[in-house]
């Protein structure tokens, strides 16, 4: 990629994928960096920046747009949860206001299913003015944005409250993989329990499933879908003894069956995902565990 970085949520239109934001490489803030990456020519191009500089920053393509949604501004300590949605006319490339979100919010998964968005869980604001990393809480909030409306609407909130989970989507289901779930030692310190808890939700019913859970905890994970099986990419543990993993694994939502089938060539978390074709590719993340050591990587796995 042009930069180092990672916290990406990438998504995959027309045969190329499309990378915004992330966090920068010492962890001094957000990037506005929106760069397309083309499988074929094997080559990146930089496209018209994100109008405000974020990271954890989701995208959703439907109807030859991308939609970018909510993230965090500033650098840590100092990350700040904020709503707005960003419109992407790929044939244009040029970048519009769009419909906000209700509330605040970052570090969530989001996909789109047809011609709508979802976003699913992540950290929104504990106060109005939150100003850190600390002054937000893990959320269970499940909201769908209908393009033709510009509304936002709730649906059934999540089983489980998380942030930094991966998602992916098969027949129609949105499924929810890991994360991590935040809460603050006695002294006031952070404190990140990875989770390996697996749920799904169905947009044509409006209910929520558990199913099988990962092999083991992963937070700041990445997930894609190739052939109706969803592949997991690497992960952190921030503590007790931070570590960064490798890990890849496959799962068969028809079998509800998890396989491990091999590892990243580099171990890294923060990292994105997307298929185009037979190949996931995996971009960017951090090497190291915590908001440092930002890479500016692309790796392939061809399935084909």
């Amino acid at each position: 990629m042009a930069v180092e970085r990672q916290e990406l949520y990438p998504e995959a239109a027309g045969g190329k994928v499309y990378v915004a934001g992330g966090l920068l490489n010492p962890n001094t803030g957000a990037s506005a960096h929106f760069d397309a990456y083309d499988p074929v020519a094997d080559e990146w191009t930089q496209l018209a920046t994100l109008p405000d500089a974020r990271h954890h920053i989701g995208l959703a393509a439907t109807g030859g747009r991308i939609y970018g949604v909510g993230g965090f501004t500033g650098g840590f300590p100092s990350w700040r949860a904020q709503a707005d949605t960003y419109v992407y006319s790929i044939a244009d490339d040029t970048w519009s206001a769009g419909p906000a979100l209700p509330a605040p919010r970052a570090e969530f998964v989001i996909e789109s299913v047809g011609d709508r968005v979802y976003v699913i869980g992540g950290r929104v604001r504990a106060t109005p003015d939150a100003g850190s990393f600390t002054a937000h809480v893990d959320s269970r909030a499940n909201e769908v944005l209908d393009p033709a409306t510009g509304a936002w609407r709730a649906l059934a909130p999540a089983p489980t409250a998380r942030n930094s989970a991966a998602s992916a989507v098969v027949d129609g289901k949105i499924y929810v993989l890991g994360g991590r779930r935040f809460s603050l030692h006695p002294d006031g310190t952070p404190r990140q329990d990875n989770v390996a808890t697996v749920e799904v939700f169905d947009p044509r019913t409006g209910r929520w499933q558990t199913r099988a859970p990962m092999p083991a905890p992963r937070g700041g994970l990445a997930a894609a879908v190739h052939d109706g099986q969803i592949y997991a990419f690497g992960g952190e543990l921030q503590g007790p003894s931070p570590a960064v993993y490798g890990d890849v694994w496959r799962y068969d939502p028809r079998q509800d069956r998890w396989t491990g089938v091999g590892a990243l060539p580099t171990p890294r978390h923060g990292l994105g995902a997307a298929t185009v074709g037979d190949t996931v590719y995996t971009f960017g993340g951090g090497t190291r565990a915590g908001g440092n050591y930002a890479t500016d990587l692309t790796e392939a796995l061809v399935l084909g």
